[in-house]
């Protein structure tokens, strides 16, 4: 059903809201072409900045290390895996709203799935960096930490929910790197599709078994 413009203009986010964005995604698209093309750690933060029309400051601003330009759906991943569980429907186990979460994203092909053509240029830019590796390692555990707060603020019956959110993004993660080492060594992504799908499932199917969820 189409909604009436009222309604669109209702649910679109303030245009202050909107330009931030825009800057923000114009900022890490700059960064991404000059890192790309002349690896990350040969390129600065000011080069950056001048490349986007922007100040050093305003870089900054949105992304608080140079680490964050290129890694910059960390922020997003942490919102989709928290906002699953929270706005999860009346009665429905934490785990079947992330696993619904799980394959949304690969059926979008989305970043966060793993399964694309394009995103081994990316993968290889990460493994070349250990400034990259190491951020990345700490977006892992800033997605535990905060997936473990949701859990415990809306699943009063889970008895450790820094443990369950531990191994949920352990086994989401196992899943993806899996995925991504298969497409770094040249196999298609529209044929591991499939074999993405029932591994996330199987890690689901997994993680119900030992929480006591299946």
């Amino acid at each position: 059903m189409t909604k009436e413009p009222e309604a669109q203009e209702a649910a679109a986010p303030p245009l202050r809201e909107r330009k931030k964005r825009a800057t923000r995604q114009r900022i890490s698209d700059v960064a991404t072409g000059l890192f790309v093309a002349n690896g990350f750690d040969d390129v600065t933060v000011a080069q950056v900045a001048r490349a986007a029309e922007v100040s050093v400051m305003t870089v900054f601003n949105y992304f608080p290390r140079k680490e964050d330009l290129f890694l910059d759906r960390i922020p997003q991943a942490i919102e989709l895996f928290t906002g699953a569980v929270r706005r999860r429907g009346p009665g429905e186990p934490p785990l079947d709203a992330l696993r619904h979460l799980a394959l949304e994203l690969l059926d979008q092909r989305h970043p966060l799935s793993a399964v694309g053509d394009g995103y081994p240029s990316f993968w290889r830019i990460v493994i070349a960096s250990p400034a990259l590796r190491a951020r990345t390692r700490e977006g892992v555990e800033e997605l535990e930490e905060a997936l473990a707060l949701a859990l415990a603020e809306t699943d009063p019956g889970c008895a450790d929910p820094a443990f369950a959110a531990a191994l949920t993004v352990a086994a989401y993660r196992s899943a993806y790197v899996t995925t991504a080492r298969r497409l770094l060594a040249g196999e298609a992504a529209a044929v591991l599709a499939d074999d993405h799908r029932a591994r996330v499932c199987a890690a689901f199917d997994a993680l119900e078994a030992a929480l006591g969820q299946g």
